[in-house]
């Protein structure tokens, strides 16, 4: 019989209800177990929705983590909490799927990656764009050597008006900052995996809040959209220690009439270029003295997915960590990737407020 996995899930929000469970609940080699929120309710929401009704509820993480059964936790909660409870967790040897960002600074990226070397338990960040068919598709061409060498990059993640308004995500506390933390995150990511290069040299950012009207048609509605302290738009320059550059855009609100979705990017190499952009991949090169543009139809090959299953981003996250951690393998994002990712989205913030490039040792 199939070992089933057992999880358990701290912080019953949106991304736990809009991602995360709907996916691990299709998997039938997971048994939700455990669910924890500081709102009971929440958690009683969440079991009743995607657990089995004698799924234990809590309101206390560390009660949660005393659970032996429970192998798995996901780090579901503000960007604020994610160090501790994930270190908290590590130690008490569960494996971790903590949501992206890793943290709401670097050095608690930092102390996260440690506890995993430390404990020698499995940490994992939730970038799923990098789990998406077209990201996948290019990282089999990149590997291939089809774009060469890759020494120009851009990682979109632009809104023209969509500030999310709910839960924290205007709390500067909690959150720690507002689109480049949020969404750049995403690009940022995929663009780092792509290229395969986690050694920054010197990052110049600047952040935005200058629009008049910020809320006006804001798709979530206009409260607490003009109040808050939040850049509204960044935009970044990133120079790699092998000379390769990114350029970084990232808005929530932007007065634009060409937005792209979080998990974009352009790649340009010695061979060949390629972007993905809102999700379509096209691939461009030079041959028989023509430019040559492709759009290319990206499957989920290579992917094991389950009889009647549609494949997802977060679907293929969390059949890939499950298995990871089934199979002692290693995960697609491995917390020291994650953690450059923190280092670059915090240079860009210091940057913008010191006025001055930030260097890498």
């Amino acid at each position: 019989m199939n070992k089933k996995v057992k999880v358990g899930i701290i912080g019953c929000g949106g991304i736990a209800n809009g991602k995360h469970l709907p996916n691990l609940s299709k998997l039938p080699d997971v048994e939700l177990v455990a669910f924890c929120d500081l709102i009971e309710s929440k958690a009683v929401a969440a079991r009743d929705k995607f657990g089995k009704p004698d799924a234990m509820i809590f309101t206390d993480y560390k009660e949660l983590l005393k659970v032996p059964e429970i192998e798995v936790v996901h780090v579901l909660t503000p960007n604020k909490e994610h160090a501790d409870i994930s270190i908290d967790a590590l130690y008490a040897g569960k494996d971790v799927m903590c949501e992206k960002p890793m943290a709401k600074t670097a050095a608690d990226a930092k102390r996260m990656l440690d506890a995993a070397h430390k404990t020698g338990k499995k940490l994992t960040v939730g970038y799923q764009h990098r789990q998406k068919p077209e990201a996948i598709c290019a990282k089999k061409m990149i590997e291939n050597g089809e774009l060469g060498e890759i020494y120009y990059a851009k990682a979109y993640a632009t809104r023209r008006r969509a500030t999310p308004n709910w839960g924290v995500f205007l709390n500067s506390e909690e959150q720690g900052g507002g689109p480049v933390i949020d969404i750049a995150t995403h690009s940022l990511d995929l663009t780092l995996y792509l290229m395969n290069n986690y050694e920054p040299k010197m990052v110049i950012g600047k952040t935005h809040k200058l629009l008049e009207n910020p809320e006006e048609a804001n798709a979530w509605g206009t409260a607490g959209v003009k109040e808050t302290d939040l850049e509204e738009s960044a935009c970044a320059f990133v120079l790699m220690k092998n000379g390769a550059t990114i350029l970084v855009e990232t808005s929530w609100a932007l007065n634009t009439n060409d937005p792209i979705k979080e998990g974009s990017c352009v790649l340009c190499g010695t061979k060949g270029g390629l972007s993905i952009i809102n999700d379509k991949l096209t691939v461009n090169t030079v041959k028989y003295g023509c430019l040559m543009d492709t759009n290319v139809t990206a499957t989920t090959a290579g992917v094991d997915f389950y009889a009647g299953l549609k494949p997802t981003s977060g679907l293929t996250e969390a059949i890939n960590w499950i298995a990871a951690v089934k199979n002692d393998t290693a995960p697609v994002v491995r917390p020291e990737q994650a953690y450059v990712v923190s280092q670059i989205l915090e240079a860009i913030y210091t940057s913008s407020k010191t006025g001055k490039p930030v260097y890498f040792d």
